[in-house]
Protein backbone atom coordinates (compact mmCIF):
# COMPACT_ATOMS: atom_id res chain seq x y z
CA UNK A 1 0.00 0.00 0.00
CA UNK A 2 1.34 3.19 -0.75
CA UNK A 3 0.82 5.68 1.91
CA UNK A 4 2.15 8.87 1.10
CA UNK A 5 3.38 10.91 4.41
CA UNK A 6 2.60 14.58 5.62
CA UNK A 7 -0.14 15.18 3.49
CA UNK A 8 -2.99 12.67 4.68
CA UNK A 9 -6.05 14.78 6.78
CA UNK A 10 -6.24 12.04 9.72
CA UNK A 11 -2.33 12.67 10.34
CA UNK A 12 -2.15 16.07 10.03
CA UNK A 13 -5.40 17.15 12.39
CA UNK A 14 -3.02 15.61 15.40
CA UNK A 15 -0.46 18.17 14.98
CA UNK A 16 -2.52 21.09 14.19
CA UNK A 17 -3.74 20.66 17.60
CA UNK A 18 -0.22 20.42 18.97
CA UNK A 19 0.66 23.77 17.20
CA UNK A 20 -2.77 25.41 18.37
CA UNK A 21 -1.95 24.57 21.71
CA UNK A 22 1.77 26.10 21.27
CA UNK A 23 0.38 29.54 19.91
CA UNK A 24 -2.14 29.27 23.05
CA UNK A 25 -5.59 29.17 20.48
CA UNK A 26 -8.03 27.02 22.53
CA UNK A 27 -8.45 23.58 20.71
CA UNK A 28 -10.06 21.83 23.27
CA UNK A 29 -13.91 21.85 21.56
CA UNK A 30 -12.09 20.56 18.49
CA UNK A 31 -10.28 17.88 20.04
CA UNK A 32 -13.08 16.79 21.85
CA UNK A 33 -14.79 15.99 18.71
CA UNK A 34 -11.88 14.41 16.87
CA UNK A 35 -11.12 12.05 20.35
CA UNK A 36 -15.11 11.46 20.58
CA UNK A 37 -15.24 10.10 16.79
CA UNK A 38 -12.01 7.92 17.13
CA UNK A 39 -9.40 10.10 15.78
CA UNK A 40 -5.84 8.82 16.35
CA UNK A 41 -3.22 11.60 17.90
CA UNK A 42 -0.63 12.52 15.48
CA UNK A 43 2.26 9.68 14.79
CA UNK A 44 4.93 10.65 16.63
CA UNK A 45 7.81 9.84 14.83
CA UNK A 46 6.83 8.73 11.24
CA UNK A 47 4.76 11.30 8.53
CA UNK A 48 1.80 8.64 8.48
CA UNK A 49 -0.13 6.43 10.52
CA UNK A 50 -0.17 2.74 9.55
CA UNK A 51 -3.70 2.65 7.95
CA UNK A 52 -6.18 5.04 6.19
CA UNK A 53 -9.10 6.65 8.00
CA UNK A 54 -12.76 5.94 6.87
CA UNK A 55 -13.74 8.85 4.12
CA UNK A 56 -16.15 9.93 7.35
CA UNK A 57 -12.65 9.91 9.74
CA UNK A 58 -10.97 11.56 6.74
CA UNK A 59 -14.23 14.73 5.64
CA UNK A 60 -14.09 15.51 9.27
CA UNK A 61 -10.36 15.85 9.69
CA UNK A 62 -10.41 18.14 6.90
CA UNK A 63 -13.35 20.14 8.64
CA UNK A 64 -11.50 20.34 11.44
CA UNK A 65 -8.31 21.50 10.46
CA UNK A 66 -10.56 24.48 9.00
CA UNK A 67 -11.74 25.05 12.23
CA UNK A 68 -8.78 25.20 13.93
CA UNK A 69 -7.22 27.89 11.20
CA UNK A 70 -10.07 30.29 12.18
CA UNK A 71 -9.09 30.43 16.08
CA UNK A 72 -7.71 33.25 17.25
CA UNK A 73 -3.86 33.74 18.00
CA UNK A 74 -3.08 35.14 20.73
CA UNK A 75 0.42 35.25 20.04
CA UNK A 76 0.02 36.62 16.37
CA UNK A 77 1.39 40.45 17.19
CA UNK A 78 4.48 39.55 19.05
CA UNK A 79 5.10 36.72 16.31
CA UNK A 80 4.37 38.51 13.03
CA UNK A 81 5.30 37.00 9.76
CA UNK A 82 5.59 39.56 7.59
CA UNK A 83 8.69 41.56 7.39
CA UNK A 84 7.43 44.83 8.10
CA UNK A 85 6.02 44.18 11.47
CA UNK A 86 9.64 41.78 12.38
CA UNK A 87 11.50 44.65 11.55
CA UNK A 88 9.08 47.08 13.65
CA UNK A 89 9.73 44.94 16.67
CA UNK A 90 13.30 44.59 16.53
CA UNK A 91 15.06 47.36 17.86
CA UNK A 92 18.68 46.43 17.26
CA UNK A 93 17.55 45.31 13.49
CA UNK A 94 20.79 46.08 12.05
CA UNK A 95 21.80 48.62 9.83
CA UNK A 96 22.25 47.88 5.85
CA UNK A 97 25.96 47.48 4.85
CA UNK A 98 27.82 46.81 1.11
CA UNK A 99 28.91 43.33 1.43
CA UNK A 100 32.82 43.22 2.07
CA UNK A 101 32.88 40.69 -0.98
CA UNK A 102 36.42 40.62 -0.82
CA UNK A 103 37.09 39.55 2.42
CA UNK A 104 34.58 35.81 1.21
CA UNK A 105 37.18 33.77 -0.39
CA UNK A 106 35.87 30.36 -2.19
CA UNK A 107 38.07 28.93 0.38
CA UNK A 108 36.05 29.99 3.43
CA UNK A 109 33.00 29.02 0.95
CA UNK A 110 34.12 25.70 0.58
CA UNK A 111 34.97 25.31 4.41
CA UNK A 112 31.35 26.22 4.79
CA UNK A 113 29.67 23.77 2.43
CA UNK A 114 32.44 20.59 3.47
CA UNK A 115 31.44 21.96 6.94
CA UNK A 116 27.56 21.54 6.60
CA UNK A 117 27.86 18.08 4.91
CA UNK A 118 30.03 16.61 7.23
CA UNK A 119 27.55 17.79 10.26
CA UNK A 120 24.47 16.77 8.72
CA UNK A 121 26.47 12.99 7.66
CA UNK A 122 27.14 12.69 11.15
CA UNK A 123 23.70 13.18 12.16
CA UNK A 124 22.11 11.51 9.48
CA UNK A 125 22.08 7.97 11.24
CA UNK A 126 20.69 8.65 14.34
CA UNK A 127 17.98 10.98 13.27
CA UNK A 128 14.89 9.89 14.52
CA UNK A 129 15.99 8.28 17.76
CA UNK A 130 15.44 9.36 21.02
CA UNK A 131 18.23 10.98 22.67
CA UNK A 132 18.75 8.31 24.88
CA UNK A 133 19.80 5.94 22.52
CA UNK A 134 22.10 7.92 20.90
CA UNK A 135 23.74 8.05 24.15
CA UNK A 136 24.13 4.53 24.69
CA UNK A 137 25.00 3.79 20.84
CA UNK A 138 28.02 6.34 21.12
CA UNK A 139 28.96 5.07 24.67
CA UNK A 140 28.51 1.31 23.20
CA UNK A 141 31.24 1.96 20.50
CA UNK A 142 33.67 4.28 22.21
CA UNK A 143 32.47 7.21 20.57
CA UNK A 144 30.87 9.69 22.57
CA UNK A 145 30.69 12.69 22.82
CA UNK A 146 31.05 12.42 19.09
CA UNK A 147 34.33 13.14 17.70
CA UNK A 148 34.03 11.16 14.27
CA UNK A 149 31.07 9.45 12.02
CA UNK A 150 28.89 6.45 13.76
CA UNK A 151 29.74 3.08 13.35
CA UNK A 152 28.02 -0.13 13.96
CA UNK A 153 31.53 -1.91 14.63
CA UNK A 154 31.74 -3.43 18.46
CA UNK A 155 27.52 -2.03 18.45
CA UNK A 156 26.40 -5.26 20.78
CA UNK A 157 22.91 -7.00 19.29
CA UNK A 158 21.12 -6.33 21.83
CA UNK A 159 21.57 -2.22 21.35
CA UNK A 160 20.92 -2.01 17.47
CA UNK A 161 17.96 -3.88 17.73
CA UNK A 162 16.53 -1.51 20.53
CA UNK A 163 17.50 1.66 18.59
CA UNK A 164 18.13 0.59 14.89
CA UNK A 165 20.11 3.03 12.51
CA UNK A 166 17.38 5.21 10.53
CA UNK A 167 16.74 2.95 7.77
CA UNK A 168 17.38 5.16 4.86
CA UNK A 169 20.97 6.26 5.78
CA UNK A 170 23.05 3.78 7.66
CA UNK A 171 23.67 2.13 4.17
CA UNK A 172 25.62 5.05 3.08
CA UNK A 173 26.39 7.47 6.56
CA UNK A 174 28.08 5.09 8.62
CA UNK A 175 31.80 5.39 8.90
CA UNK A 176 31.94 2.11 7.64
CA UNK A 177 30.01 2.55 4.82
CA UNK A 178 30.58 6.15 3.63
CA UNK A 179 31.71 6.74 0.16
CA UNK A 180 31.22 10.45 -0.67
CA UNK A 181 28.12 12.97 0.41
CA UNK A 182 24.91 10.76 0.01
CA UNK A 183 21.61 12.83 -1.08
CA UNK A 184 19.77 14.45 1.81
CA UNK A 185 17.46 17.60 1.98
CA UNK A 186 19.71 19.51 4.10
CA UNK A 187 22.05 19.52 0.82
CA UNK A 188 19.32 19.34 -2.01
CA UNK A 189 17.79 22.95 -0.62
CA UNK A 190 21.28 24.58 -0.65
CA UNK A 191 21.76 23.56 -4.02
CA UNK A 192 18.04 24.88 -4.86
CA UNK A 193 19.00 27.99 -4.09
CA UNK A 194 22.27 28.47 -5.92
CA UNK A 195 19.75 27.88 -8.59
CA UNK A 196 17.31 30.21 -7.81
CA UNK A 197 19.93 32.87 -7.53
CA UNK A 198 21.53 31.79 -10.67
CA UNK A 199 18.29 32.37 -12.21
CA UNK A 200 16.50 35.11 -10.33
CA UNK A 201 19.52 36.86 -8.68
CA UNK A 202 19.26 38.23 -4.64
CA UNK A 203 15.84 40.02 -5.67
CA UNK A 204 14.00 36.67 -5.99
CA UNK A 205 10.40 36.85 -5.25
CA UNK A 206 8.97 33.96 -3.10
CA UNK A 207 6.98 33.00 -6.57
CA UNK A 208 10.07 32.40 -7.86
CA UNK A 209 11.25 30.30 -4.89
CA UNK A 210 8.18 28.40 -6.14
CA UNK A 211 8.91 28.20 -10.08
CA UNK A 212 12.61 26.65 -9.31
CA UNK A 213 11.03 24.05 -7.04
CA UNK A 214 8.21 22.74 -9.49
CA UNK A 215 10.92 22.79 -12.12
CA UNK A 216 14.17 21.19 -10.80
CA UNK A 217 12.50 19.37 -7.02
CA UNK A 218 10.91 16.51 -6.87
CA UNK A 219 7.41 16.04 -5.06
CA UNK A 220 9.07 12.79 -3.36
CA UNK A 221 12.62 14.63 -2.01
CA UNK A 222 10.27 17.33 -0.09
CA UNK A 223 8.95 16.58 4.18
CA UNK A 224 6.53 18.13 6.30
CA UNK A 225 5.80 22.14 5.44
CA UNK A 226 7.49 21.50 2.21
CA UNK A 227 5.48 19.05 0.91
CA UNK A 228 2.68 20.63 2.43
CA UNK A 229 3.47 23.61 0.48
CA UNK A 230 4.40 21.59 -2.70
CA UNK A 231 0.87 20.57 -2.31
CA UNK A 232 -1.04 23.47 -1.97
CA UNK A 233 0.88 24.58 -5.26
CA UNK A 234 -0.51 22.28 -7.18
CA UNK A 235 -3.79 23.24 -5.63
CA UNK A 236 -3.79 26.12 -7.44
CA UNK A 237 -2.59 28.50 -4.19
CA UNK A 238 -0.23 30.88 -4.50
CA UNK A 239 2.06 32.27 -1.36
CA UNK A 240 1.84 32.95 1.37
CA UNK A 241 -1.69 30.65 1.15
CA UNK A 242 1.00 27.95 0.71
CA UNK A 243 2.18 28.21 3.74
CA UNK A 244 -0.74 28.24 6.41
CA UNK A 245 -3.36 26.11 4.42
CA UNK A 246 -3.53 23.02 6.07
CA UNK A 247 -0.34 22.96 7.16
CA UNK A 248 0.56 22.01 10.78
CA UNK A 249 4.46 21.88 10.27
CA UNK A 250 4.92 26.36 9.49
CA UNK A 251 6.98 26.28 12.55
CA UNK A 252 9.28 23.49 11.61
CA UNK A 253 13.15 22.89 10.92
CA UNK A 254 12.15 23.31 6.91
CA UNK A 255 12.65 26.69 6.05
CA UNK A 256 15.92 26.90 9.13
CA UNK A 257 17.69 24.19 6.53
CA UNK A 258 17.35 26.34 3.35
CA UNK A 259 18.78 29.41 5.11
CA UNK A 260 22.51 29.01 4.57
CA UNK A 261 22.88 30.54 0.98
CA UNK A 262 21.26 33.45 1.97
CA UNK A 263 23.53 34.06 4.73
CA UNK A 264 26.86 32.84 2.25
CA UNK A 265 25.98 35.83 -0.36
CA UNK A 266 25.06 38.61 1.68
CA UNK A 267 28.63 38.42 3.50
CA UNK A 268 28.56 41.05 6.29
CA UNK A 269 24.64 42.45 5.87
CA UNK A 270 22.80 40.30 8.14
CA UNK A 271 19.82 42.38 7.12
CA UNK A 272 20.10 41.53 4.23
CA UNK A 273 20.48 37.68 4.43
CA UNK A 274 17.73 37.56 6.51
CA UNK A 275 15.57 39.51 3.98
CA UNK A 276 16.22 36.69 1.76
CA UNK A 277 15.48 34.10 3.89
CA UNK A 278 12.15 35.43 4.85
CA UNK A 279 11.34 35.80 1.03
CA UNK A 280 12.18 32.02 0.65
CA UNK A 281 10.67 30.95 4.16
CA UNK A 282 7.59 32.12 3.40
CA UNK A 283 6.61 29.76 0.33
CA UNK A 284 6.38 27.39 3.60
CA UNK A 285 6.23 28.53 7.16
CA UNK A 286 4.89 31.20 9.15
CA UNK A 287 6.29 32.98 12.39
CA UNK A 288 8.63 30.73 14.66
CA UNK A 289 9.88 28.85 11.61
CA UNK A 290 9.86 31.72 9.18
CA UNK A 291 12.00 33.68 12.69
CA UNK A 292 14.32 30.21 12.94
CA UNK A 293 15.61 31.02 8.99
CA UNK A 294 16.34 34.35 9.52
CA UNK A 295 17.84 33.68 12.46
CA UNK A 296 20.17 31.19 10.91
CA UNK A 297 21.00 33.77 7.88
CA UNK A 298 21.99 36.36 9.84
CA UNK A 299 24.57 34.06 11.71
CA UNK A 300 26.01 32.81 8.86
CA UNK A 301 25.86 36.07 7.52
CA UNK A 302 28.06 37.70 10.58
CA UNK A 303 30.47 34.35 10.02
CA UNK A 304 30.93 35.00 6.32
CA UNK A 305 33.39 37.54 6.95
CA UNK A 306 35.62 35.92 8.99
CA UNK A 307 35.90 38.76 11.53
CA UNK A 308 33.69 37.80 14.12
CA UNK A 309 33.34 35.08 16.57
CA UNK A 310 30.75 33.39 17.14
CA UNK A 311 29.35 34.72 20.42
CA UNK A 312 28.85 38.11 18.08
CA UNK A 313 27.51 35.89 15.22
CA UNK A 314 24.30 34.51 17.28
CA UNK A 315 23.29 38.19 19.08
CA UNK A 316 23.22 39.38 15.64
CA UNK A 317 20.84 36.54 14.67
CA UNK A 318 19.05 37.35 17.74
CA UNK A 319 18.53 41.35 16.30
CA UNK A 320 16.42 40.02 13.28
CA UNK A 321 14.07 37.94 15.78
CA UNK A 322 11.01 39.64 17.64
CA UNK A 323 12.49 39.69 21.10
CA UNK A 324 8.61 38.92 22.51
CA UNK A 325 8.60 35.99 20.30
CA UNK A 326 9.08 32.11 21.45
CA UNK A 327 11.78 31.33 19.80
CA UNK A 328 13.95 34.68 20.57
CA UNK A 329 13.44 33.12 24.60
CA UNK A 330 14.16 29.89 23.75
CA UNK A 331 17.64 30.85 22.02
CA UNK A 332 18.56 33.42 25.33
CA UNK A 333 17.66 30.35 27.34
CA UNK A 334 19.61 28.17 25.91
CA UNK A 335 23.28 30.07 25.40
CA UNK A 336 22.72 31.19 29.08
CA UNK A 337 22.80 26.91 30.05
CA UNK A 338 25.69 27.02 26.98
CA UNK A 339 27.25 29.74 29.27
CA UNK A 340 26.23 28.03 32.56
CA UNK A 341 27.25 24.54 32.36
CA UNK A 342 30.51 22.71 31.33
CA UNK A 343 28.47 20.09 30.96
CA UNK A 344 27.07 19.92 27.75
CA UNK A 345 25.20 16.65 28.79
CA UNK A 346 23.59 18.67 30.94
CA UNK A 347 23.11 21.68 28.88
CA UNK A 348 21.17 19.01 26.54
CA UNK A 349 19.16 17.46 29.41
CA UNK A 350 17.64 21.05 30.67
CA UNK A 351 16.41 21.89 27.19
CA UNK A 352 14.47 18.62 26.41
CA UNK A 353 13.20 19.01 30.07
CA UNK A 354 11.75 22.27 28.86
CA UNK A 355 10.82 21.78 25.31
CA UNK A 356 10.36 17.69 24.37
CA UNK A 357 7.14 18.14 26.46
CA UNK A 358 5.92 20.68 23.56
CA UNK A 359 6.93 19.94 20.83
CA UNK A 360 7.86 17.82 17.86
CA UNK A 361 11.53 16.75 17.26
CA UNK A 362 11.51 18.50 14.43
CA UNK A 363 9.72 21.76 15.48
CA UNK A 364 12.43 25.06 14.65
CA UNK A 365 12.42 26.68 18.50
CA UNK A 366 13.60 23.84 20.16
CA UNK A 367 16.12 22.98 17.57
CA UNK A 368 17.54 26.39 17.15
CA UNK A 369 17.98 26.39 20.52
CA UNK A 370 20.31 23.45 20.11
CA UNK A 371 22.24 24.86 17.65
CA UNK A 372 22.82 27.88 19.44
CA UNK A 373 23.88 26.22 22.31
CA UNK A 374 26.11 23.76 20.83
CA UNK A 375 27.36 26.91 18.76
CA UNK A 376 28.12 29.20 22.47
CA UNK A 377 29.48 25.97 24.42
CA UNK A 378 32.27 24.75 21.81
CA UNK A 379 33.22 28.01 21.26
CA UNK A 380 32.87 27.85 17.21
CA UNK A 381 34.97 24.71 17.51
CA UNK A 382 34.32 22.45 14.06
CA UNK A 383 34.34 19.25 15.44
CA UNK A 384 33.12 20.47 19.40
CA UNK A 385 30.00 22.21 17.31
CA UNK A 386 28.81 19.53 14.74
CA UNK A 387 29.84 16.52 17.90
CA UNK A 388 27.53 18.45 20.57
CA UNK A 389 24.61 19.79 17.74
CA UNK A 390 24.18 16.06 17.21
CA UNK A 391 24.65 14.81 20.63
CA UNK A 392 21.48 16.84 21.53
CA UNK A 393 19.32 14.90 19.58
CA UNK A 394 16.19 16.20 18.01
CA UNK A 395 16.58 16.56 14.42
CA UNK A 396 20.18 15.50 14.31
CA UNK A 397 21.37 15.40 10.79
CA UNK A 398 19.77 19.37 10.13
CA UNK A 399 21.16 20.83 13.27
CA UNK A 400 24.35 18.95 12.97
CA UNK A 401 24.34 20.66 8.78
CA UNK A 402 23.64 24.34 10.47
CA UNK A 403 26.15 24.36 12.62
CA UNK A 404 28.81 22.48 10.63
CA UNK A 405 28.40 25.11 7.76
CA UNK A 406 28.46 27.85 10.78
CA UNK A 407 31.51 26.44 12.45
CA UNK A 408 33.05 26.07 8.71
CA UNK A 409 33.14 29.46 7.89
CA UNK A 410 34.70 30.54 11.16
CA UNK A 411 37.41 27.64 10.44
CA UNK A 412 38.07 29.58 7.05
CA UNK A 413 39.26 27.14 4.56
CA UNK A 414 38.92 23.03 4.14
CA UNK A 415 42.56 22.77 5.04
CA UNK A 416 41.43 24.36 8.69
CA UNK A 417 38.53 21.14 8.80
CA UNK A 418 39.94 17.87 10.65
CA UNK A 419 40.69 15.16 7.75
CA UNK A 420 38.36 12.91 8.88
CA UNK A 421 35.49 14.74 8.67
CA UNK A 422 36.04 15.92 4.98
CA UNK A 423 38.04 12.80 3.82
CA UNK A 424 35.21 10.42 3.54
CA UNK A 425 32.93 13.11 1.59
CA UNK A 426 35.33 12.69 -0.98
CA UNK A 427 34.70 16.02 -2.82
CA UNK A 428 31.52 14.81 -4.21
CA UNK A 429 27.59 14.80 -3.20
CA UNK A 430 24.72 12.66 -4.25
CA UNK A 431 21.46 14.79 -5.82
CA UNK A 432 18.44 14.42 -7.36
CA UNK A 433 18.42 18.72 -7.79
CA UNK A 434 19.52 19.71 -11.71
CA UNK A 435 23.06 18.87 -12.10
CA UNK A 436 24.28 18.56 -9.46
CA UNK A 437 25.05 15.39 -8.58
CA UNK A 438 28.65 14.34 -8.61
CA UNK A 439 29.65 17.70 -7.94
CA UNK A 440 32.36 18.58 -5.87
CA UNK A 441 32.18 20.83 -3.17
CA UNK A 442 34.67 23.02 -4.57
CA UNK A 443 33.08 23.63 -7.77
CA UNK A 444 30.05 24.91 -5.83
CA UNK A 445 32.34 27.23 -3.66
CA UNK A 446 33.14 29.20 -6.86
CA UNK A 447 29.60 28.82 -7.63
CA UNK A 448 28.38 30.35 -4.86
CA UNK A 449 31.06 32.78 -4.53
CA UNK A 450 30.02 34.34 -8.02
CA UNK A 451 26.20 35.15 -6.49
CA UNK A 452 27.58 36.79 -3.51
CA UNK A 453 29.87 38.95 -5.78
CA UNK A 454 27.13 39.45 -8.24
CA UNK A 455 26.54 42.97 -8.23
CA UNK A 456 22.84 42.66 -7.21
CA UNK A 457 20.42 45.86 -8.74
CA UNK A 458 18.00 47.95 -6.79
CA UNK A 459 14.96 46.24 -6.54
CA UNK A 460 11.75 47.01 -8.39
Amino acid sequence: MLRLTWVQPEDLIGHELRQAALEGRDASAVAARWEAAGGDPAPDRAGASPRPASRRLRLLAEELLDDLAGLANPTAAAEPTDLDRIRALCPDWPAPAAPPASSLSPARLEAAWLGRAAGCLLGKPVEKLPLTGIRRIGRATGNWPPTGYFTARGLPADLASAHPWNRRSAATSLAENIDGMPEDDDLNYPLLNLLLLQRHGRNFSTADVARVWLDELPAGRTFTAERVAYRNLLSGLEPPATAHHRNPFREWIGALIRADVHGWTNPGDPAAAADQAHRDAALTHTASGVHAAMFAAAVIATAATGTHDVHTCLRTGLAVVPPGSRLSAAVRHAVRLAQAHADFDTVVDELHARHSPTHHWVHAVPNTALIAAALTHADGDFTGSVSRAVSGGWDTDSNGATVGGVAGLLAGSPAALPEHWTGPLKNRLATSVGDFDGTGFDTLAHLTHREATRPCPSPP
